[in-house]
């Protein structure tokens, strides 16, 4: 996957130099137990729960001025305020996303396990990164640099259903305003030592309306065998 401005200098066959960028706001989110629902689950099980998942979300986050990253197994990465800057509104346009990914999500079930909730875990932080071209084969567009670190462990170190934030995330969040925030705690972040952290909870006077086109999880739910046949 690579941002249209990346793939337009490489149709016309330009190199695409490394980036520095100031303040980026990147996010990631994992499902909670997916290692012990994988081993319980035959192959297709899971590709379906995951089809379903990143439908959701991808069909959620192109309302917001994000770009998606990655994916990498049932972890999901978007960034913003790259490639193009978008000013101090990459903490907003995240966090906006966060919210309404987590509200796409409630309720939400395992398909082929309905009495197990589907829960995910989401962390976000806010900094400096350098972004480019990585490969020539399969190029890749990739994020380097302590903050996509402290993003990770946002995650990593967060609870179910709950969106874990930094403490520059939160001064960026308050600088723009009308966000409820929490503050976790100082806790220990492993590789990172000692850190106050926050919970993300909502937006005053709300979110934005989802588009029409956009779903809850329970919409997705069919077999991708189904889908397979259909394509």
């Amino acid at each position: 996957m690579l941002p249209m401005p990346v793939i337009k200098l490489l149709r016309a066959q330009r190199s695409v130099p490394a980036e520095s960028f100031d303040a980026v706001t990147i996010f990631f989110s994992d499902i909670v137990g997916f290692t012990n629902i994988s081993a319980t689950s035959t192959p297709i099980e899971v590709i379906n729960m995951l089809n379903m998942l990143y439908r959701l979300f991808d069909e959620k986050i192109i309302q917001y001025d994000v770009y998606k990253v990655e994916t990498i197994g049932d972890a999901y990465m978007v960034v913003s305020g790259l490639p193009q800057r978008n000013g101090n509104r990459h903490a907003s346009e995240i966090a906006d996303m966060s919210l309404s990914l987590m509200r796409g999500l409630e309720g939400a079930r395992v398909p082929h396990r309905p009495e197990e909730l589907l829960r995910i875990r989401a962390g976000i932080n806010t900094g400096p990164c350098v972004a480019g071209v990585v490969g020539t084969t399969m190029p890749r567009y990739c994020l380097f640099g302590d903050t996509i670190n402290t993003a990770s462990r946002m995650e990593s170190t967060g609870e179910a259903m709950k969106i874990h934030i930094s403490q520059s995330t939160k001064k960026a969040l308050d600088g723009i305003g009308n966000y409820e925030i929490k503050s976790r705690g100082v806790i220990e972040i492993p590789g990172k030592g000692v850190m106050e952290t926050f919970w993300l909870l909502g937006k005053i006077g709300g979110l934005q309306e989802d588009s029409p086109r956009c779903m809850r999880l329970h919409d997705y739910d069919q077999n991708i065998l189904e889908l397979l046949i259909q394509s």
